[in-house]
């Protein structure tokens, strides 16, 4: 394998205008078909392009294929405010940071504090905002305060006065569902459902796991028919997944940490499968390699503090390891001692890997995502995949009418 200095400085210095293509704007589909399942689908395996629709899925997958989906659930995260002077003020809910759990935070009945993004902030000066919405026929005031405006602005506490409600139902009342910025619309009514996931079950993410929108229930029952295996894990989506990158050479860009979750089960299914395994979306294949990293992490320090595991931009291209000596499955099982020794079901984490040109592929067999934006990491990570067949690939969906984005149709990449 590479020298380890010359692979980060080699993947440090990749140029992000290299991964440009011209993006009509009426390529991009700016409301989803009718139907989940009625995209079309490119398939490219070993370089060969072939043009099938979504709903075929189950019969272009190698037999017996594990599919990791992404069951995160988007969650209500624009919250707009109004001063007493008719300013508009928008909260954009990022992470929760008092209490710093997902769960929890969104469990509490009093008050919580989130790192936010905020909207026409120079109007805001630091004084408590007040919101009146009604659940269940009751009102209740909410109210938005800065923690500490001199210090850290985007740090927001949100209190109400009724210990009833949980945060959860707060935010589901009181915001509003985020969609793509490149959409250029208001979120409408049918978002709410199709901006989802069908399986999606863990509140926390700003932004759609997209590549999942296109399965159904029968779309399910066909893979199982097949005799294809079908496994969940959690990560929450950033809406640094919208970031572009403003830096020419991606050394200059920073990743966005996002948090996931995996169970104690999902490590033996990985570990034991013997087919492929073959990523729903970006975020699985974020989470699946980062996963590698940990478990290194853990064999090299077994008193590895399990409280704040995290997997660091860069941290992939740091370890002098032989291409033909990847030992995933010790990986894998260094992290089920991890918690054997802490005595829980559930590894807690996040990553900032970013996977571009040179990255060498640890856990993932395959992929099914959708058409990126020109120069963005998402692109990058495809292009660590598929080499320069992504360019072919790209350019045969423009000009055969294939619709991109989130909303857009759908790709099955997949080596032998």
């Amino acid at each position: 394998m590479e020298n380890t200095n010359n692979l980060l400085k080699k993947v440090k210095g990749i140029s992000i205008s290299d991964y440009a293509f011209d993006l009509p704007e009426t390529k991009i589909a700016k409301y989803p078909l009718a139907g989940r399942d009625q995209s079309k689908l490119l398939v490219w395996k070993n370089g060969n392009i072939q043009d099938a629709q979504f709903q075929n899925l189950p019969e272009h997958l190698p037999a017996n294929s594990l599919l990791i989906f992404n069951n995160t659930k988007v969650i209500r995260a624009r919250l707009h405010f109004q001063k007493e002077t008719g300013a508009k003020i928008e909260i954009f809910c990022l992470d929760p940071h008092e209490p710093a759990d997902y769960q929890i935070a969104f469990q509490t009945t009093k008050s919580c504090i989130w790192k936010c993004m905020i909207g026409n902030q120079k109007k805001w000066k630091g004084e408590i905002l007040r919101k009146t919405i009604c659940i269940d026929k009751t009102e209740i005031e909410l109210y938005t305060e800065q923690v500490d405006p001199k210090v850290n602005k985007n740090l927001i506490r949100f209190s109400w006065d009724n210990p009833e409600f949980e945060f959860s139902r707060i935010i589901e009342q009181a915001g509003t569902l985020p969609i793509p910025p490149y959409l250029n619309r208001e979120t409408e009514q049918s978002d709410l459902e199709r901006y989802q996931t069908v399986y999606s079950k863990i509140k926390g993410s700003v932004a759609a796991p997209t590549a999942g929108l296109h399965f159904t229930e029968k779309i399910f029952n066909h893979l199982q028919d097949e005799g294809h295996e079908l496994a969940e894990l959690t990560l929450h989506v950033g809406a640094g997944t919208f970031q572009p990158v403003k830096s020419d050479r991606i050394s200059d860009h920073e990743m966005h940490a996002e948090h996931f979750y995996i169970s104690r089960d999902f490590l033996n299914r990985l570990i034991h499968h013997s087919g492929k395994k073959i990523a729903v979306g970006t975020t699985s294949v974020r989470t699946l390699e980062s996963l590698y990293w940990l478990g290194l992490q853990a064999q090299k320090n077994p008193e590895i503090n399990i409280e704040n595991l995290k997997v660091l931009q860069w941290e992939a291209y740091q370890e002098n390891e032989n291409e033909n000596e990847f030992h995933v499955n010790e990986r894998l099982r260094a992290l089920l001692t991890l918690l054997d020794k802490h005595q829980t079901d559930i590894l807690s984490a996040s990553t900032q890997i970013i996977i571009a040109p040179g990255y060498q592929f640890r856990i993932i067999d395959g992929l099914i995502t959708n058409f990126h934006q020109p120069q963005s990491t998402l692109l990058l990570l495809i292009s660590a995949y598929l080499g320069d067949d992504w360019r072919r690939i790209y350019d045969h969906a423009l000009a055969n009418d294939y619709r991109f984005l989130s909303y857009g149709d759908s790709n099955l990449y997949l080596k032998n």
